[in-house]
């Protein structure tokens, strides 16, 4: 199969010859094979499996998205993906991510709390006036 891993900004990974992956839907894990008929489903955030033709297994965690397969095309879109050799490798980048994307989160709510409180500042000044 050619499997394609879109993100909302680029092209995350291009693959040729898997022979098998396995996806997270909101129904549970499903196996699929080039020969699978075409479908189309809703993936939740997961560990997408995935072998190729020397049945080498590589992992790529994966947000919540959406898969397409028609024939032998399989095109994967998902808000964040992250790429690793092994699951440990894995489980440690994406913690780190997530690790950054929280101290993101929480330095853009202060950011946002100081705006929203100047903004009601000078509401009330105008109002008393």
């Amino acid at each position: 199969m050619q499997v394609k891993i879109l993100l909302p900004h680029q092209v995350f990974a291009e693959l040729t010859d898997v022979s098998s992956l396995v996806i997270d839907t909101p129904k549970g894990s499903f196996g699929i094979l080039p020969n699978r008929l075409d479908c189309i489903t809703p993936l939740v955030p997961g560990i997408l499996t995935y072998q190729t033709g020397n049945q080498d297994s590589h992992y790529i965690a994966i947000d919540e998205g959406i898969f397409v397969k028609t024939g032998k095309q399989v095109m994967i879109s998902v808000r964040r993906a992250i790429k690793g050799n092994t699951l440990d490798e894995l489980k440690k980048t994406v913690e780190l991510e997530f690790l950054n994307l929280d101290q993101a989160q929480q330095e853009l709510r202060s950011v946002l709390a100081k705006l929203e409180s100047g903004f009601l500042k000078q509401f009330s000044a105008l109002a008393k006036r």
